[in-house]
């Protein structure tokens, strides 16, 4: 069976006159002229009024979109969103030091965004050093310090919004 290109037209029995729009590797998206957009599996019984050869890639945008993200996230700096608990929205952050000297106000987004970059870079770097040559007992070693900086970091799971986004150290035995 040859994988119709985009552009194909077809009739079927169910939503009648369509062209397709996109394709994956199990779904045709066809827009209908009587019902819009559906989403039919390519071994769906219709009648092809028009055929469109080309190089179809059975793969699509969104799942390549998807794939990408995935990988990015897991061995690059680039972050997921992480939202801040409401009640911390717009808030700021004021240092005042010990002397007679004026305060320091920071917008809690930013130290935020700032505790999560920290948090994200902490995560690549103990995947770099797990996907490391280095010897098992060194990783372990490695591992340890990265556990001891995730656990001083819990003061600041207050302003997660989510639990699955805290830091978490060492469990208590």
């Amino acid at each position: 069976m040859n994988i119709l290109g985009i552009g194909s037209r077809l009739k079927h029995q169910d939503f009648g006159l369509g062209v397709v729009t996109n394709v994956t590797s199990k779904h045709y998206w066809i827009t209908f002229i009587e019902s819009g957009l559906e989403t039919i599996d390519i071994d769906s019984d219709f009648e092809i009024i028009e055929a469109v050869e080309g190089e179809v890639d059975s793969v699509s945008f969104y799942d390549v979109e998807k794939s990408l993200k995935k990988i990015l996230e897991k061995w690059s700096d680039v972050s997921q969103i992480v939202p801040i608990a409401d009640k911390w929205k717009g808030g700021k952050i004021i240092l005042e030091p010990g002397t007679n000297t004026q305060n320091k106000e920071v917008p809690i987004d930013t130290f935020f965004h700032k505790i999560t970059m920290v948090r994200d870079r902490i995560r690549v770097m103990e995947q770099k050093i797990n996907a490391s040559t280095l010897e098992e007992a060194d990783k372990i070693d490695l591992q340890q310090y990265i556990t001891r900086i995730y656990g001083s970091l819990t003061t600041f799971n207050v302003l997660f919004k989510n639990s699955n986004d805290y830091f978490v150290g060492e469990k208590s035995k």
